[in-house]
């Protein structure tokens, strides 16, 4: 048993049972402040969340009572309150005479056909979103997730260690990011990149190396890259890394079904003065969130208290961007890798105990290259403990 999650059997819950009575309680909790008598879950991580495993099929989670677990594959999956379908209209058959008055759906998710087949087998039933009480339910991690979180750190942290050995002189960006992601790959990494959202691809991570971190993507992450092909437009382009610029590596922290998300910045060569500048500014505003970011605290006003401080060392033309600037410098972390929290200007979040949120303040500065560092921290009640230790100051690349 690996932090409380049982390994793969054919039990179609794999949480312990307190475990997923937590996880449970919260989502009804949830569901009774907005009057919604069922949920049926459809999407990946919220099955996951709920089970512990992704399997095809529905979660039907009554208001009170036990859930049912509507399985098409994997066949043979055992345990309390399974049913084997092979269609969604089988469900009403089981369910019998306790239709929901009102049924929550991941409308922000689900395939439109999939909302309106369900609509069909419920048709006394209101259909409204839930995809906001799975979001909010989430965003509050147990101690178990906390755990996993933590590990998939750990592992990350000792990638991030190796960076400097893998590279050699000569090599692009995309031939560094292959050998990083070898390294990944050995120590656990999942190589499963979840995100939550319309239209957001990208494949293992990211790394930007000197003017490609300047170019724009059309993908809501904080910094972009062209990418190898327009297909995909972001990240590493196959640029020959060169001296006097920067390599920022940002790749994946899924080593146990939950992320953590860490960036760094790599140099080679001697780097201008305002660039390494700009990098001290990143951490000094870790540093300053770190503090500030209680539970109870506002997630606009920890926006808004960094772009203070980048208004006040003249960073504004740099920050979160150049030719392109993102919208917000934080998020939170969990099975997906853009949970809530967001921080971000608009945002009307309010942080809580055990949120998990990924501070990443970056900057782009023209014809060197991204700089500025992002970590993943938990929020307690002194402020956020940091779940990815490794080195905080720009590396330097052998030459």
């Amino acid at each position: 048993m690996k932090f409380g999650i049982t390994p793969y059997t054919d039990r179609v819950v794999l949480l312990p049972d307190d475990e997923q009575a937590r996880r449970i309680g919260r989502v009804r909790r949830l569901m009774e402040q907005e009057g919604i008598n069922a949920l049926i879950i459809t999407d990946n991580a919220n099955t996951y969340y709920l089970t512990g495993r992704v399997f095809s099929g529905y979660v039907y989670l009554p208001a009170a009572g036990e859930p049912i677990y509507f399985v098409r594959r994997p066949v043979e999956l055992k345990g309390d309150g399974v049913v084997e379908i092979h269609k969604p209209e089988q469900m009403a058959e089981s369910i019998g005479l306790n239709v929901p008055a009102t049924i929550g759906l991941e409308l922000d998710v689900t395939a439109y056909t999939t909302v309106m087949r369900l609509s069909r087998v419920f048709p006394e039933s209101k259909v409204v979103n839930a995809s906001g009480i799975m979001r909010r339910a989430r965003a509050v991690k147990t101690d178990i997730e906390l755990k996993m979180i933590e590990q998939s750190g750990i592992d990350q942290a000792y990638v991030y260690h190796e960076i400097p050995h893998l590279f050699h002189s000569g090599m692009t960006d995309i031939e560094l990011q292959v050998e990083i992601e070898r390294v990944s790959r050995l120590a656990g990494c999942l190589g499963q990149f979840r995100i939550s959202g319309d239209s957001m691809e990208l494949y293992m991570g990211n790394v930007l190396a000197g003017e490609n971190a300047d170019a724009p993507s059309p993908y809501d992450f904080a910094m972009g890259g062209a990418g190898l092909d327009p297909s995909l437009p972001v990240g590493a382009n196959g640029d020959l890394i060169k001296p006097g610029t920067t390599v920022m590596v940002d790749m994946n922290g899924n080593y146990t079904g939950y992320m953590t998300d860490m960036t760094r910045t790599f140099a080679l060569g001697e780097i201008p003065e305002h660039a390494l500048k700009a990098h001290q500014l990143s951490i000094d505003i870790h540093r300053a969130l770190s503090a500030s970011a209680v539970p109870g605290a506002k997630a606009a006003d920890l926006y808004h208290q960094a772009e203070a401080m980048v208004r006040e060392a003249r960073m504004t033309p740099y920050y979160m961007g150049h030719r392109q600037h993102a919208g917000f410098i934080g998020h939170g972390v969990g099975i997906e890798i853009n949970e809530l929290p967001v921080i971000a200007p608009r945002s009307r979040d309010v942080l809580e105990e055990n949120m998990v949120i990924a501070l990443e303040p970056k900057f782009v500065i023209p014809r060197v290259g991204a700089v500025g560092i992002e970590n993943t921290y938990v929020v307690k009640a002194d402020g956020l403990h940091p779940l990815t230790v490794a080195p905080e100051e720009i590396q330097y690349l052998p030459a």
